[in-house]
């Protein structure tokens, strides 16, 4: 299982990354919108785990890119905030799988990146 996490936070990023490598992933993570988009150029992933808001770029413009570029990927949603909590981001992101909370607990995250991937 390939993962990509684009968290602009460091801490909850690396909590998540090591978390899902104890679970057999292969993880990688990126901060930036930037970086997403070169990680999506350079290797196929099977579930992207997005901050929906992310500090430099654009959480949507980044799961559009991946529809494109790697279709069979599917995004798990992310964020600290109220945005989309009307289940909305399903509408807007062709790709997205789930949407949850940035304090859902990694456990729960790594079962739903393995749930998501092997329906992929």
């Amino acid at each position: 299982m390939n993962v990509l996490i684009v968290e602009s936070n460091p801490d909850l990023g690396l909590l998540w990354k090591r978390h899902l490598e104890r679970q057999g992933a292969r993880v990688t993570l990126v901060e930036t919108q930037e970086c997403a988009i070169h990680a999506l150029y350079g290797a196929d992933f099977n579930i992207i785990v997005l901050d929906l808001v992310l500090e430099h770029g654009s959480a949507l413009a980044v799961a559009d890119f991946a529809s494109y570029r790697r279709p069979d990927a599917r995004v798990i949603f992310v964020t600290n905030t109220s945005f989309f909590s009307d289940g909305s981001i399903f509408s807007h992101s062709p790709n997205a799988c789930a949407y949850v909370q940035s304090g859902t607990p990694p456990e729960d995250l790594a079962a739903m990146v393995e749930h998501y991937a092997a329906t992929r």
